[in-house]
């Protein structure tokens, strides 16, 4: 039984890379601390871009202090190539960007309608310069118009 025991406390212990390539992690195995069996979608991503053992190549060539963060950025790589097979991470930093290209245009459309809308209150609320008569309506006086007879040869009237 005990030997059982041991069997099921190695398999249990089994990291993300080793459960899912169905082998025996060793005490060594350079993906264990950074794909642990509590996350196992995160190394199936890696795995099906990269491949498992061009991944342990790689840790394996960088310093131990760097390995962490180099694995966190195989990982989201792969996440988002997986999602997005043609531009992967590429394809977010495109669509951020094209989004703020828009909002930076109607942000420049809302503050120029601001500054107009700004200037006609400026010049509403201004009283007229003194000196000016001030105009009776919008036609002005009529008895400045000109009245047409009807025998006038320029009278469209008729």
């Amino acid at each position: 039984m005990s030997s059982s025991n041991s069997v099921e406390g190695s398999y249990s212990k089994r990291c993300a890379a080793c459960k899912h390539l169905r082998r025996r992690c060793a005490e060594d195995c350079v993906l264990a601390p950074y794909f642990p069996a509590t996350h196992p979608e995160r190394f199936e991503c890696v795995h099906k871009i990269f491949g498992a053992g061009n991944v342990a190549r790689m840790l394996k060539a960088i310093p131990v202090q760097e390995r962490a963060q180099a694995a966190d950025s195989l990982s989201a790589e792969a996440y988002w190539r997986v999602q997005d097979p043609v531009y992967g991470s590429t394809g977010i930093v495109i669509q951020t960007n094209q989004e703020i290209s828009s909002t930076q245009c109607e942000l420049a459309k809302i503050r120029a309608q601001i500054s107009m809308y700004e200037a006609q209150m400026a010049t509403e609320q201004q009283p007229p310069p003194p000196g000016l008569p001030q105009q009776q309506g919008s036609l002005g006086s009529q008895e400045n118009m000109p009245m047409f007879e009807p025998n006038d040869p320029f009278n469209f009237l008729n």
